[in-house]
């Protein structure tokens, strides 16, 4: 299709939608490319053994980990919303987000705890830079009351670039750890960081019209006193939280985390009530939304670390013959080996692990050929100890003969499943909301939100079949299962996400925008952090399907208390006119 402009309001037009979200759609696709490739390797990275390049973490400390950077990743947007509103403006916050995010990524290529926690910081500055404001920029593309009632395509069309980066990151990542390593994989997620910044700058003049700085209106707080009663408060409360004796929520980190939140929490709280009534209305329509949304981004963003772990010990990944030939010449078949150790008993698999141990922390390392042959040392160490973990419970007669090799699928690549569902039903979704629409029978945006929560909810009791398939998780169950699980659960998340996104740029007040996109990214946090607690369960719960029968009904609750709302949520709608 030619590119056109659309006579009637001046806006380049481009396949339907205003020429910016293009180069948005670009820009959000290689942010996602980094971002979830270094989620999709965050948890495996941490709990390999610091030998073979990796963390050396705990189950515990990891998911302890996982979810607090979730949590702060999401948490920080409220701070850059809020700057890009009244002091940087969009475009220039979105490329100090992309730069900072680049060389935090780049530093998680060295293997050092220094580094690996700063990078984790940078990461998650980033972010709150330059998430809430490219949401609140492709709003703004739609502010013309011709485009209105295509926003919320707008928002799947975008949302569908964000899956295409997170779909190709993960065979990325396969890749490079396999071939080079867990620095190379960090390191390509820094260069797809740096290619979104670079096509963002590309598409300036189709976005900088909608680059605008609300001027304080009479009665708005100033920023240094919204600054002074959040972020000071937040992080004193956290360090309160972190040093309370006991762990209320699991650990210092969590109780820190969420004890932190609530001076935020408490000034959106103070916003709603304090604002005049219309807005007032539509702020707390906006925050009751964000409450239910907690929980299924609780359930949803176990897929970095609850269903990695799945994914990893308890999915029977072998490739078939066919295709781990052709892996195998790209360098993408992941290798699980069968010797003396792998089945042996645990006692004599121990000593003897620590035994070879012993052996490489006697190897000299003087020299360069020292030091790689003590690295492929430890590394065989590191390769027996996944392969009796991965025969551990295969069935008898999957398990090859004593010095052959499986060929396995990478567990990373089983990131890239709900992405891909994401790219295939996005059209499907959108004509389905496009068909009832020239119907007039669209639902309205709270509501697809409501069916959102109970597909989510589904997701969980596949899992629950799940286990069942394992017969008590003595064996391995199919792919297949993750599969549907992650194929309920984008739908669920196509109902949802992309329509808090939407719901936030037609109800927020025009003049704090991008602030009330931080509280959506809060929610997000909050939600985040508890997936990290959720799937620390893991672990510590003896019945499994009892994990995923807890997500359900943590996700069922949300859905009848957002049912129970939907008439008022929509009264809403209609008074601001965005129904």
């Amino acid at each position: 299709m030619e590119n056109k402009v659309d006579n009637s309001n001046k806006i380049e037009m481009k396949f339907g939608h205003p020429k910016g979200l293009w180069f948005m759609f670009g820009t959000e696709m290689w942010e996602r490319f980094g971002y979830y490739l270094m989620l999709g390797i965050f948890s495996l990275y941490m709990i390999d053994g610091w030998n073979n390049g990796g963390m050396g973490f705990s189950d515990g400390t990891k998911s302890d980990i996982y979810g607090t950077y979730l949590g702060l990743v999401y948490l920080t947007p409220f701070i850059g919303g809020l700057l890009a509103d009244r002091l940087l403006g969009y475009r220039r916050s979105i490329i100090l987000g992309g730069l900072m995010m680049a060389a935090g990524y780049f530093l998680l290529s060295l293997h050092s705890t220094t580094s690996f926690y700063i990078a984790l910081l940078l990461i998650i500055l980033g972010n709150g830079f330059f998430k809430p404001n490219i949401s609140t920029l492709v709003g703004s593309l739609y502010s013309e009351e011709s485009l209105k009632d295509k926003k919320d395509a707008g928002f799947n069309i975008f949302y569908m670039g964000i899956n295409i980066g997170a779909f190709i990151c993960n065979f990325v990542a396969a890749y490079m750890r396999i071939n080079y390593g867990w620095g190379a994989a960090f390191a390509a997620a820094g260069v797809g960081m740096l290619v979104g910044v670079i096509i963002f700058i590309l598409g300036n003049r189709h976005i900088k019209a909608y680059d605008v700085v609300k001027p304080l209106q009479d009665g708005d707080m100033s920023t240094g006193k919204i600054l002074g009663l959040t972020v000071l408060p937040m992080f004193l409360f956290g360090t309160i939280g972190y040093m309370l004796p006991g762990n209320f929520l699991g650990s210092d980190t969590n109780d820190a985390f969420i004890i932190g939140c609530l001076p935020v929490i408490g000034f959106f709280i103070y916003l709603a009530f304090k604002s005049e009534a219309k807005e007032s209305r539509a702020i707390k329509a906006l925050l009751a939304v964000f409450t239910c949304v907690i929980l299924f981004f609780a359930i949803f963003h176990q897929n970095g670390d609850a269903l990695t772990i799945w994914a990893e010990d308890h999915t029977d990944r072998e490739m078939s013959a066919g295709v781990a030939g052709v892996a195998d010449k790209v360098g993408m078949a992941q290798l699980v080996v069968n010797n003396d150790l792998v089945s042996s008993d645990d006692k004599s698999f121990n000593d003897s692990i620590g035994k070879l141990q012993k052996v490489a922390d006697a190897m000299p390392n003087s020299t360069k050929d020292e030091l790689e042959a003590k690295a492929s040392y430890n590394m065989n160490i590191e390769l027996q100890k996944k392969s009796r973990m991965y025969f551990s419970n295969l069935e008898k007669d999957k398990i090859p003969a004593k010095g052959k090799d499986l060929k396995l699928y990478s567990t990373e690549l089983y990131q890239s499943i709900n992405p891909f569902w994401v790219v295939l039903l996005t059209p499907i979704m959108v004509g389905i909301w496009g068909f009832f629409r020239r119907r007039k029978r669209e639902p309205s945006t709270p509501t697809k939100i409501f069916i959102g929560l109970i597909i989510t909810a589904l997701s969980a009791l596949v899992m629950v079949g799940a286990v069942f398939a394992t017969n008590n998780m003595d064996m391995k169950a199919s792919s297949m299962w993750l599969i549907a699980s992650y194929g309920v659960i984008t739908i669920g998340e196509l109902c949802l996400s992309p329509m808090g996104l939407s719901l936030v740029s037609k109800l927020s007040p025009p003049r704090i925008t991008a602030l009330m996109m931080g509280g959506f990214f809060l929610a997000i946090s909050v939600g985040n952090k508890l997936s990290g607690m959720l799937s620390s369960l893991w672990e510590t719960t003896p019945q499994k399907e009892n994990f995923f029968y807890l997500n359900f009904g943590l996700v069922m609750a949300a859905a009848l208390i957002l049912l129970a709302m939907l008439r008022w949520l929509n009264r809403v709608m209609k008074e601001n006119n965005v129904l």
